[in-house]
C-alpha cells in the first residue's frame, strides 16, 4: 500500500506542471519541483537563478447568446470533443477583459454578434485547473454560420439541444439553468465545482 503513494504523487505533479516548465525560461537551466522557502505549494523552481515558476488555473470565457426563443449553439471542430455541441467559449487572452473574451469568441466560433447582458454561470474545474466564466447574451443578428473552430451552428428551440452530444457538463448545467429560469424570467447568476466523474 505504501508504493502506491509516490506513484500518486508523480501523477498529480504531472498534471499541476507543463512540460514547457522542465527548464527555466530566465536561465534555461532545469527547474526542480518544491515548496520554495516562505511558500506551501510545489512550485517548479529553477536551479540556476532560483526563479520561481508560477501556474495558475487557466479562465474560459462565453456566453449563452440568445435570438427570441432558440439558443446559438456550435459543433466543435477541435478537440476536446470534437463533433460535439457547445456554447461559443474560449480560452482568455492576455489584454482583453471577461466580457470583450466572450463576445470574441462569439465571433470566432459562430461569426456571432452578441451584447453580454449579464454574468450567469462560474463553474470551477480544479481537476484540470480552469476556471469557465459564461455570460447571458442577446444575439444581434441571426445571420450566424461557422467559424475556423466549428462544423456547425444552429439556433435551437429548448427541443432541439442535443443533450446527449453535447461537449461539457458546465455547458448542460448552464443550459438547464437558463432553460429553468426562462420559465420564471428571473435570471439568477450561479457558481459551483465540477470535480470527476463530471467534466
Amino acid at each position: 500500500m505504501q508504493r502506491s503513494r509516490p506513484t500518486f504523487r508523480r501523477q498529480r505533479i504531472s498534471l499541476l506542471f507543463s512540460p514547457a516548465l522542465n527548464f527555466c525560461s530566465v536561465c534555461g537551466k532545469a527547474t526542480e519541483i518544491k515548496v520554495p522557502e516562505g511558500d506551501n505549494r510545489l512550485r517548479a523552481v529553477c536551479s540556476g537563478c532560483a526563479t520561481i515558476h508560477y501556474q495558475n488555473p487557466k479562465i474560459v470565457v462565453g456566453c449563452l447568446p440568445v435570438w427570441q426563443d432558440r439558443i446559438l449553439l456550435c459543433k466543435r471542430a477541435i478537440e476536446p470533443r470534437y463533433g460535439r455541441w457547445t456554447l461559443p467559449a474560449g480560452f482568455m487572452e492576455n489584454g482583453e477583459s471577461a466580457v470583450e473574451g466572450a463576445m470574441r469568441e462569439a465571433v470566432e466560433e459562430a461569426n456571432a454578434k452578441v451584447e453580454i447582458t449579464q454574468l450567469y454561470t462560474t463553474y470551477s474545474i480544479p481537476s484540470i485547473s480552469q476556471v469557465y466564466i459564461m455570460f447571458l447574451a442577446n444575439l444581434l443578428d441571426p445571420n450566424v454560420s461557422a467559424g475556423p473552430e466549428s462544423l456547425d451552428v444552429k439556433l435551437a428551440t429548448e427541443a432541439e439541444i442535443p443533450w446527449d452530444d453535447l461537449a461539457f457538463v458546465m455547458v448542460k448545467h448552464t443550459l438547464r439553468h437558463y432553460l429553468n429560469d426562462r420559465r420564471t424570467g428571473i435570471f439568477t447568476p450561479r457558481f459551483g465545482d465540477i470535480r470527476p466523474p463530471e467534466r
